[in-house]
């Protein structure tokens, strides 16, 4: 396991949840919600600034057959502005299916109803989309998702 903090987002068209994880990839938290109708792109490049992320693990949209749909190519081209902002750090798209469902469950498991919700679920499916993409590295030793470059 790589040690570094990592950044994860759960980015949607109102909202974008951001998570991070301590140095050694143990613990993940949530961060904040920005607003999509902000500037999310420059809020989530001060995060950046701040945690000093060895990468950012961006929640991929998925089919649920596991392909590409519309959701997919309009995530590579908000991480192809993402990697305008920071060349020099590893954007790492990973499958983010189901993670906002589960996040659901979780807080409703924890006595949020969906109403209370809503100003914490992107945070965190953030987190579940770190803590999946930590766990694959944890059990395989390979770096997670997809490795995004706005060459490909």
């Amino acid at each position: 396991m790589r040690p570094g903090v990592r950044l994860g987002v759960d980015w949607g068209k109102a909202r974008i949840g951001v998570a991070a994880c301590d140095r050694e990839a143990i613990l993940c938290f949530p961060v904040e919600t920005i607003a999509a109708k902000a500037d999310p792109i420059a809020r989530l490049l001060d995060l950046v600034r701040e945690y000093q992320p060895i990468e950012l693990i961006l929640g991929m949209p998925k089919t649920l057959a596991g392909d590409d749909g519309p959701a997919a190519e309009w995530m590579r081209g908000i991480a192809a502005q993402i990697q305008r902002g920071v060349p020099d750090l590893p954007l790492r798209l990973v499958d983010e299916r189901l993670s906002t469902v589960s996040a659901s469950t979780l807080l409703r498991q924890a006595g949020r109803d969906s109403r209370s919700q809503r100003a914490v679920i992107d945070q965190a499916a953030a987190v579940a989309i770190l803590e999946n993409a930590i766990e694959y590295e944890r059990g395989t030793g390979q770096e997670p998702g997809e490795l995004f470059s706005e060459g490909l």
